[in-house]
């Protein structure tokens, strides 16, 4: 997991999920919540500078009246530019549009960050390998409940569904 992993940034998406102010305060491992957004805010600063599409998830809760505090994203992460998918079960492309707003813009490959890794993340991840799409999972991008739960996927599910890396050997390129 050392060599850079080169990316067209015109068919390229990070697709960051449920970075909202709730969830990255809860207790996680292997890393802090506030660790996998510094990383993931630096993966869409350089996606967006690229020209690459960033799309952000979030997650409401269904059938309530009102969704509980810290239910927003965090605060600046999302650009003008950006996707914003509301989501309203563990993954992100059931009956949200996610999948024809990223082919509209030509996606072919998706790069996951977010929490929980094995939930939120894999679910879409899972969903997006049916697809069709490439996936790339950054693992330092990533943390969940558990270290036992976030190696899993990391170990076990994410190399038979794409590439595992880490956040310093994604790179974009033009076209």
């Amino acid at each position: 997991m050392t060599a850079p992993l080169a990316l067209p940034s015109a068919h390229t998406a990070l697709v960051l999920v449920d970075l909202m102010d709730r969830i990255v305060a809860l207790s996680l491992e292997p890393r802090k919540g506030t660790e996998v957004l510094v990383t993931c805010e630096e993966l869409a600063t350089a996606f967006r500078s690229s020209g690459a599409t960033v799309a952000v998830v979030r997650v409401e809760r269904p059938g309530v009246a009102e969704q509980p505090p810290g239910s927003g994203l965090v605060q600046g992460l999302l650009r003008d530019g950006d996707i914003e998918i509301v989501k309203r079960t563990i993954g992100g492309f059931q009956d949200t549009g996610l999948h024809d707003r990223l082919r509209e813009r030509g996606v072919t490959t998706l790069v996951f960050g977010g929490i929980a890794t094995n939930l939120g993340v894999e679910s879409t991840a899972r969903a997006a390998a049916d697809l069709g799409y490439e996936l790339v999972f950054v693992e330092d991008a990533m943390t969940a409940f558990t270290a036992a739960e976030h190696d899993a996927s990391v170990r076990l599910d994410f190399p038979r569904l794409g590439t595992v890396v880490k956040a310093h050997q994604v790179h974009l390129t033009g076209g």
